[in-house]
């Protein structure tokens, strides 16, 4: 491609600059100085200290508005008259409203249609217009833009901007003001802004201080572009964590991120259940998963090593939670603490034999317990036991199993079972099958099921089905097929044309132990 002639070079911002900018930001006129509460039990259980930024008290309950007042109120007066417009399905929404409002300016959110109702109320009732486009961010994305330039109206981005950054960089700054003997700080990572912006300040005053990322492991842009050195682009994220579901990282967040963080830190959906519960039991507020992403990142790191005089901070970025999350975040939490141990058990079918196999258990708490006839000299159980030790524990109920003469198999770490097998009823085919089994993510959108069963459920005899949904913008499907070899290529063409998130579990330990013939 030919060179269109010189271009301007624009020299990145210095450290220097954001301090100043950081330092001068406005966001007090519409964000509060958030507490920084210790956290006592915890801090018990680590052995050391440990403290949360509260940035669910902000009066949008999330750290979004610092960023989206501090870039409106840079606006000049032409951009303020016209007006802001943003696409957000989530906080930055409710912080772009919100700051709009105050400043006497009209904002225009664009949100997908599958956007909660909660969520629109809450933009409605800050003073913003919503406008409802398309099924997933991206088409809203694209038409926020098309209104955008039609409109002559400013685009007011998430996070990869000099003012934004510097806006949710007072987080930082207040970090400092209220302890400044930390050794650690913990910054939730979706697009990079809160993490660079804390980052570049606390570097600059007390360079001491390590300051680490924490990414979804489902979600890990900012690792996946430390290792090409550059932004990337993920094929798919986790949405569990809906808040730092972000594909790609921005440009100069990376820039930032890659000079100025100490380190990157990934923790599972299961361990961000765990520090939810963590933030209730000691505070009583309810974080959103995102919210808790960076304590869960903190006691990941603070088990790898001997802090015993470390004074650790994370940031609870936010609280917008969707209720129906909670339910998978109280299934899930125990397992996330490793208090609780998931175990596929087989014993005789014959009488007596619950009691025997109880007896080996003794007094330990049994949480869950799923049977189902499945053959004439044997069963197949699922049992969840309580924990006190963690994996050592766990370790010695399978030797005392396997010694009794029970085989078994740790499911612990299993996600088909934690996701389906666990809440499903029936068991093994009455007859052989030619079936292969497969996981879904559906979008939760209108006549996602009908496309499904109408691309291949009208060609292939489907044997099993199981959906199940947490609240997120993708429902979980397991779905099993009777599926001779020689139809495989062209099952695989079908998946292709229906676009939907698949993968093959048909080799899966806990579908070939509960389900398979």
């Amino acid at each position: 491609m030919a060179d269109s002639g010189p271009k301007e070079s624009v020299q990145p911002r210095s450290a220097a600059e954001y301090l100043r900018k950081i330092l001068l930001s406005p966001v007090y006129e519409a964000a509060r100085v958030t507490p920084l509460s210790p956290l006592k039990k915890l801090s018990e259980r680590l052995g050391h200290s440990v403290s949360l930024k509260r940035e669910d008290m902000q009066p949008v309950h999330s750290f979004k508005l610092r960023g989206a007042y501090n870039k409106i109120a840079q606006l000049s007066q032409a951009q303020q008259q016209a007006g802001v417009i943003a696409a957000s399905a989530g906080n930055h929404a409710q912080g772009v409203a919100l700051s709009a409002a105050k400043l006497g300016i009209d904002a225009t959110i664009v949100m997908p249609t599958t956007t909660p109702d909660i969520k629109v109320e809450s933009v409605r009732r800050f003073g913003g217009k919503v406008v409802l486009f398309g099924n997933n961010f991206d088409e809203a994305y694209g038409h926020c833009c098309q209104l955008a330039a039609a409109q002559g109206l400013t685009l007011i981005p998430p996070f990869d901007d000099e003012e934004v950054i510097a806006g949710q960089g007072t987080v930082g700054r207040e970090l400092l003001e209220q302890d400044t003997r930390l050794t650690h700080v913990f910054v939730p990572v979706g697009g990079g802004g809160l993490a660079a912006g804390v980052a570049v300040y606390i570097k600059q005053l007390l360079p001491e201080v390590k300051v680490i990322g924490v990414e979804a492991e489902g979600s890990a842009c900012l690792k996946a572009a430390l290792s090409a050195r550059e932004p990337v682009t993920l094929e798919r994220v986790s949405l569990f964590a809906d808040g730092v579901a972000v594909k790609r990282i921005g440009s100069e967040t990376f820039r930032l991120c890659q000079q100025y963080l100490d380190g990157v830190i990934t923790v599972t959906s299961d361990e961000i259940c765990a520090a939810l519960k963590d933030i209730f039991e000691d505070t009583r507020a309810i974080a959103e998963p995102s919210g808790a992403l960076s304590l869960a990142g903190l006691k990941k790191y603070s088990q790898a090593g001997d802090y015993r005089h470390a004074r650790m901070a994370a940031i609870l970025s936010g609280a917008n939670v969707n209720f129906h999350a909670l339910r998978y975040v109280s299934e899930r939490c125990e397992l996330g603490e490793k208090r609780e141990g998931l175990l596929a058990v087989t014993i005789p079918e014959r009488k007596g034999a619950f009691l025997e196999f109880c007896e080996v258990l003794g007094n330990r708490m049994v949480t869950e317990f799923n049977y189902r006839y499945s053959a004439e000299n044997k069963a197949a159980l699922l049992v969840s036991v309580r924990l006190t030790e963690g994996d050592r524990e766990l370790a010695q109920i399978m030797a005392e199993l396997e010694q009794a003469g029970y085989p078994v198999a740790n499911m612990t770490d299993n996600d088909l079972v934690k996701s389906h097998v666990r809440y499903m009823v029936g068991g093994r085919p009455p007859k052989p099958l030619q079936e292969r089994l497969y996981s879904f993510k559906f979008p939760e959108q209108p006549g996602a099921l009908m496309r499904f069963l109408r691309t291949l459920g009208t060609l292939w005899n489907i044997s099993l089905f199981h959906y199940r949904n947490h609240g997120a913008e993708y429902g979980r499907v397991l779905c099993a097929f009777e599926l001779p070899e020689a139809d495989l290529a062209s099952f695989e063409q079908h998946l292709a044309e229906l676009g939907y998130v698949w993968h093959d579990e048909t080799q899966d330990p806990a579908y070939r132990f509960f389900l398979a013939n």
